[in-house]
C-alpha cells in the first residue's frame, strides 16, 4: 500500500500531511533544552500503514496509558481479520498490543482513506466499512471509537456527516482542525451547528505545521470545551515539524514540551508515536 506524497494532500489536515511525508531523522535532531520536570502525556496516537503495523515504544515512561488508533482499515484494506474487506498482508499483533502499558484505554479508529477529498466524498461507504470493523474489533481495552473523517470549516457541506455519525457505535469521536484560523469560538459555533451532541471532538492543535502557537491552541480547546462541554473535548498534540523539502521531522523536546505544558488539564494524544516519538525523544522529554 503506497502512501501519498505531500503534494497530493497538502490541502488536507496536518495529520494526513505529516504522516504522508514523514521522514524519521536521526537522534541528533531530537535533543533540546532541559526543563525542570517532564510533562505527563496521557495518550499516544498510531497511524497504521504498511510500514508501521508493529508499534513498539517506551511511551509509558511519559505517563502514557491511552492509545488512539487512526484507523483499522484504510483505502479498503483492513488491519483486522474477519471484516469481509481486503486484508493487509501484515496485520498487527493485537494481543501483544493489548498488553502494552500504553494501550490501557483505546480509541479504535474505524475506516478511513489517505486522501481527504476521497474521504469526504465517500462518508457513507466508510460508515458501512466501519460497522464491519466494529463487529470484528481487535481484542483491546476499547473505551470508544474514532471515525477518521477529519473536519474543518472549509468543508461546506460538513453537516451531511451528522446522519452518518448517527449510524456508528458509541462512544464516538471525530477530529477537527482549523487551517483558516477562524478562532476557537467560531470553530466551536460551527461544530455545534451540526455535530451530534453525543460525539466527542479531538482537536488537532496545528502547532506542527506552524498554524498557531501552543498558547493559542489552548485557547481553541478552552472555547470548544465551553461550547461543547469539557467531556467532549480532547487534544491531539502534533509531534512533527516541517523539515527539508516536502518532508516532516520529529519535533525536538524543546518544541514539544511547551505544547504538553499548555494543554495541561485536557486529555492529550501525541501524534504519532511510531513515526515521530522515538526512544531518544522520550529521553529528552524526561530531562
Amino acid at each position: 500500500m503506497s502512501r501519498p506524497s505531500i503534494r497530493a494532500t497538502e490541502a488536507g489536515s496536518p495529520l494526513r500531511i505529516a504522516a504522508a511525508a514523514s521522514v524519521l531523522l536521526g537522534a541528533g535532531l531530537l535533543g533540546g533544552c532541559q526543563f525542570p520536570q517532564a510533562e505527563r502525556v496521557d495518550g499516544i496516537a498510531w497511524q497504521i500503514d504498511s510500514a508501521h503495523v508493529s508499534p513498539h515504544g517506551d511511551w509509558d515512561r511519559l505517563g502514557v496509558t491511552d492509545l488512539l488508533i487512526q484507523w483499522t482499515a484504510v483505502d479498503g484494506t483492513a488491519f483486522v481479520p474477519g471484516t469481509g474487506l481486503r486484508e493487509a498482508p501484515r496485520v498487527p499483533d493485537w494481543p501483544r498490543i493489548a498488553r502494552e502499558p500504553w494501550a490501557g484505554h483505546v480509541l479504535v479508529g474505524l475506516a478511513g482513506r489517505f486522501d481527504e477529498r476521497a474521504v469526504r466524498a465517500h462518508v457513507a461507504e466508510l460508515a458501512d466499512q466501519s460497522l464491519k470493523l466494529a463487529a470484528a474489533a481487535p481484542p483491546l481495552s476499547i473505551e470508544g471509537w474514532y471515525f477518521p473523517v477529519e473536519a474543518d470549516p472549509t468543508w461546506q457541506d460538513a453537516a451531511r456527516l451528522a446522519p452518518v455519525l448517527m449510524r456508528l457505535p458509541r462512544p464516538l469521536w471525530i477530529s477537527v482542525y482549523d487551517r483558516s484560523n477562524i478562532g476557537g469560538a467560531a470553530l466551536a459555533d460551527w461544530l455545534d451547528s451540526w455535530l451530534p451532541r453525543d460525539v466527542g471532538v479531538l482537536f488537532q492543535d496545528g502547532v506542527g505545521v506552524y498554524a498557531r502557537q501552543p498558547r493559542v491552541a489552548r485557547e481553541y480547546a478552552d472555547a470548544l470545551a465551553s461550547k461543547l462541554g469539557a467531556a467532549r473535548v480532547r487534544i491531539i498534540a502534533e509531534a512533527f515539524r516541517p523539515g527539508a523539502g516536502n518532508a516532516f521531522r520529529p519535533a525536538a523536546a524543546a518544541e514539544l514540551k511547551p505544547q504538553l505544558a499548555a494543554y495541561r488539564g485536557f486529555r492529550t494524544y501525541v501524534f504519532d508515536g511510531p513515526h515521530y516519538v522515538s526512544t531518544e525523544l522520550v529521553e529528552s522529554l524526561l530531562k
